[in-house]
């Protein structure tokens, strides 16, 4: 799973390093806000719950949070996190015979008696090593007629992979110049935390240290050094290090720490009941978008008011792989979810069969999919992110929905600079940037990504579900796609290869099937007629 951080490119003089962007934060909830009344473009769920929800009987619904896990204990999660009741917790037998034992939150299919993954390759870097064994002794001189469309695409795989990992190397020594050339800085100034005017107040040496003057003397009048550093120089490296130790690397396999045969799609039993594994950060973010507690007085308000979460785990960091997607489906439409959200996304797919016969399957049990369109910048009808809501037979997911992410302002801005779009490829768009929601650790932070928009959505469409349970999963996709607010100008984003970009305006229109943004009063009171 990519967990799309967001670099800057700011060059130095003798280098260029990628950094984190700082985002002038918004008011928190204010996905949930109204934009006539609150100037931010939200969803309008406040408005929704004092006008149209008030006193109104809801039924629970499961929504399951197909992720990277989730923290259970978390004190603005664990009251509406879901418990299955059939199961005894700790007796290490399978209580209510469903294949998983002692499955109480959910499961985890990236784990196994020993531990669970964290680090895995992506689905690139698999397909490369796949096919460099078949082709080891191959040539463009002496392929086989046959092995030809197999040949030219493993080349351009390995030709992507190459480009990728020679960027990620590049990354990681240039932000580690940054890094020596700004802590010779701060030794000289002479503070551990130094502020923008300690910065400004430096006598540099060299252009080097000009440089370091100029940006932190920017990025400080923004945020804090600790900040700064904690979120950008430390995430920085850790996102170079993940790239270049374990995404891209060849030679590094840990599923043998989950024990499956993972090019068995048919293997369904597998796995551990750790709903949080060794990095819960996504989905933790996420589970509270969608329903952290309304009630507690604490922490932030979740979209739905009347859902429990079943943590399935089948993303790492790194790309999950098409069987733990499949099983992932499998295991929430079999236990009872009726929306299941989907933060994820590749550009390749192992198994895209395998993922299809499961997104079959929950479109036969009226189960709604929430897909995150991805943080690329591409556009998705040229560009592939999977998994899709088309088939390989033909035909599409009728209860399948892909969203972008939008910003708080009604303006050229409104598309988020990162996410993905596509005129008949995704669906909607809802609020991803700067939401504040929960992390670990019973902590709080903001995080931007489509994978923050799909949460909303299905926050929004879990409500529908809940106040109108009669309804079915493609009622609930029509209804949310008929109720989005229309955005009626044009929106900016750069196009391009980076360094090369230019700044394109489209209509919004343009970027997705719907037009608009979700809206939860305008979707609550469509349902009403239905």
């Amino acid at each position: 799973m990519n967990k799309h951080n967001f670099f800057k490119v700011l060059i130095t003089g003798t280098f260029v390093v990628a950094l984190p962007l700082f985002v002038n934060a918004q008011k928190a909830n204010w996905q949930n806000l109204d934009l006539k009344t609150d100037s931010a473009f939200g969803i309008s769920t406040e408005k929704a719950y004092k006008e149209l929800l008030k006193g109104k009987k809801s039924t629970k619904v499961i929504v399951a949070v197909n992720d990277g896990g989730v923290e259970a204990t978390h004190e603005d999660l664990k009251r509406v996190m879901w418990v299955n009741a059939k199961e005894i917790a700790g007796n290490g037998k399978d209580d209510d015979k469903n294949g998983y034992a002692d499955d109480i939150h959910g499961w985890n299919f990236i784990g196994g008696p020993k531990g669970s993954v964290n680090f895995e390759t992506l689905e690139l870097t698999r397909l490369v090593r796949r096919d460099q064994e078949r082709f080891a002794t191959t040539t463009d001189a002496n392929v086989a007629e046959k092995d030809k469309a197999d040949w030219e695409a493993f080349k351009a795989r390995r030709a992507d992979l190459e480009k990728q990992l020679a960027e990620a190397k590049a990354g990681l020594a240039n932000i580690n110049g940054f890094k020596a050339a700004l802590d010779g800085v701060v030794k000289k100034i002479g503070k551990e935390e130094p502020t923008a005017e300690d910065f400004k107040n430096f006598k540099p040496s060299n252009y080097l240290e000009e440089r370091i003057q100029g940006i932190m003397g920017e990025q400080l009048e923004k945020g804090s050094f600790k900040d700064f550093y904690e979120d950008q120089i430390k995430e920085g490296l850790d996102y170079y290090t993940r790239q270049a130790e374990y995404n891209l690397n060849l030679d590094y396999d840990p599923r043998s720490i989950v024990g499956d045969n993972p090019n068995d799609a048919t293997e369904k039993f597998y796995g551990n009941n750790d709903v949080a594994g060794p990095d819960a950060m996504h989905g933790t973010h996420v589970a509270g978008i969608i329903a952290a507690d309304r009630t507690n007085k604490i922490g932030i308000n979740g979209v739905a008011d009347n859902v429990v979460i079943m943590g399935v785990r089948c993303t790492p960091n790194g790309d999950e792989r098409d069987k733990d997607v499949a099983n992932a489906i499998r295991y929430a439409v079999d236990n009872g979810a009726k929306v299941i959200n989907m933060s994820f996304g590749k550009a390749y797919s192992w198994d895209k069969a395998a993922v299809d016969a499961a997104v079959k399957y929950a479109v036969s049990k009226d189960v709604l999919l929430v897909h995150a369109a991805g943080n690329e910048n591409k556009d998705l009808e040229v560009e592939n992110n999977f998994p899709t809501q088309k088939y390989l037979d033909g035909g599409v997911a009728s209860s399948w929905i892909t969203v972008g992410a939008s910003g708080p302002k009604d303006d050229e801005t409104l598309k988020a600079s990162f996410s993905n779009f596509g005129k008949t490829q995704v669906d909607v768009f809802a609020p991803g940037v700067d939401i504040y929601s929960t992390v670990p650790g019973s902590k709080y932070k903001n995080l931007n990504g489509t994978s923050m928009a799909s949460p909303v959505v299905a926050g929004l469409a879990a409500l529908i579900r809940s106040y109108y349970p009669k309804l079915t999963a493609v009622q609930v996709k029509e209804i949310i796609m008929k109720s989005v607010t229309k955005v009626n100008h044009n929106v900016s984003y750069k196009k391009g290869e980076e360094g090369a970009e230019e700044t394109v305006s489209v209509p919004f229109a343009d970027l997705c099937v719907s037009g608009g943004i979700v809206n939860a009063y305008n979707a609550l009171k469509l349902a009403a007629t239905y």
